[in-house]
């Protein structure tokens, strides 16, 4: 009997799992029992296939100014840097100036104490006066010398020692005025005064200390007019160099940004290139002029340069985000007066900041799509953002060209890709 039970336990088992097996593969193969899947997930263009259009927003090409630039880091350096030092020893007894202060070429920044400088001064100026009192009394007794002589009444050897007296007196008086001069630097050399004008940086040495002709009171830095040094490729040199000699009174335009390369902090021109190329890197090196009036450069800081190559005016733009690319090369989607997608090729050129030039492919007032481009096909229906439904002109697009545009650059005349 347990025997036979326990056969009939495990023929109701293996009916059971076979049941369970069965349905659960029914239940996969019943489409119905899911429900029935959206339209959207089984058609994957809608518009194309008569579903529900799809919404973009069109640009139209317009006429604009596109400008070429050249874009490289580079380093900020003054025109002229001076270690203000002491030309005497003696004892800082009084600072002028502030640290960081604008100072001007001839403005008072220290005081060294003078008065042993005066002390002497007046010691040679008594020398000075003493040799001239002997001298004067030297040349009266040549005069009386010279006419007893022509009396008869001396020796010409006596008025000859007594010319010779006179040369010497007329040297110890000419060495002392040279000692005077010297001496008098001497005490104007204890009032330090600033010999350019520029910012004044920390002060290495407080008052009340000892200062030598070794010793630095302060740096200064001539901050305007300021000069940025960088670099360009050398096979660009013999281009940049004849621009420069086209453009030799006004120079080439030249812009340095901030690191995040959005702000400008000043505009200035082109001054010269090197006259030699660097081997090791095939660069040449170039300097711009900036006035700086509005102190945003400092020496020694990097910024980012663009120097303006080319301008080219009237031609066809579009925003970047327009362009697209494909295996066959650059494309568009154009939207027709039905408003119906055709892919365009078409061939780019220059970009300037928030446009590309288009070279051919699109005539003016074209529309292209600018936003909604991950499902589209070539021949779909859409509908233009803000026109119900119906054609529309698309969104006025401006490019002003200006040439203190922060985003503009492109380097050599190449076009930058933008990704949509």
């Amino acid at each position: 009997m347990q025997l036979q039970k326990k056969i009939l336990i495990g023929l109701a088992g293996v009916l059971l799992f076979a049941g369970i097996g069965k349905g659960w593969s029914e239940l996969r193969s019943n489409p119905a029992d899911k429900g029935a899947a959206p339209a959207e997930a089984t058609d994957k263009n809608p518009a194309k296939k008569g579903g529900k259009p799809l919404f973009v927003s069109v640009e139209q090409v317009k006429p604009g100014t596109i400008h070429v630039y050249h874009q490289a880091l580079g380093n900020v350096t003054s025109f002229a840097t001076v270690a203000v030092k002491s030309r005497v020893n003696g004892q800082l007894t009084a600072i002028h100036f502030r640290e960081g202060q604008l100072v001007k070429a001839g403005d008072l920044l220290a005081r060294i104490d003078a008065k042993p400088f005066e002390a002497q001064l007046a010691q040679i100026q008594g020398q000075q006066v003493k040799d001239k009192a002997l001298l004067s009394n030297a040349v009266a007794d040549l005069d009386r010398y010279q006419t007893l002589l022509k009396q008869d009444s001396i020796a010409g050897q006596q008025v000859d020692a007594q010319a010779s007296l006179v040369q010497q007196y007329k040297g110890a008086v000419l060495s002392d005025t040279g000692a005077v001069e010297s001496a008098q630097l001497q005490v104007a050399y204890t009032k330090i005064v600033s010999p350019i004008s520029g910012r004044i940086g920390l002060r290495q040495i407080d008052g009340g200390n000892n200062i030598t002709t070794a010793d630095t009171l302060a740096v200064i830095n001539q901050i305007s007019p300021i000069a940025v040094t960088f670099t360009l490729p050398e096979n660009m040199a013999q281009e940049v160099s004849r621009l420069l000699d086209q453009r030799a009174h006004h120079g080439l335009p030249v812009l340095a940004l901030d690191k995040g390369n959005t702000q400008v902090l000043a505009q200035g021109k082109l001054l010269t290139l090197d006259n030699q190329i660097d081997p090791a890197t095939g660069t040449i090196k170039l300097k711009a002029e900036f006035a700086n009036d509005n102190n945003a450069l400092f020496p020694n800081q990097f910024v980012n340069v663009r120097l303006l190559l080319n301008t080219l005016p009237q031609v066809n733009v579009l925003p970047p985000v327009a362009i697209q690319h494909g295996s066959q090369g650059d494309f568009v989607y154009k939207v027709d007066a039905q408003n119906t997608l055709h892919v365009q090729l078409v061939k780019v050129g220059s970009s300037d900041g928030d446009a590309v030039a288009v070279l051919n492919g699109l005539n003016v007032g074209d529309r292209v799509v600018v936003s909604g481009l991950d499902k589209l096909r070539d021949g779909a229906k859409v509908v233009v953002a803000g026109s119900k439904g119906k054609p529309s002109g698309g969104n006025e697009f401006k490019h002003s060209g200006e040439f203190k545009r922060p985003g503009a650059f492109q380097q050599s005349g190449e076009f930058k890709r933008h990704q949509s």
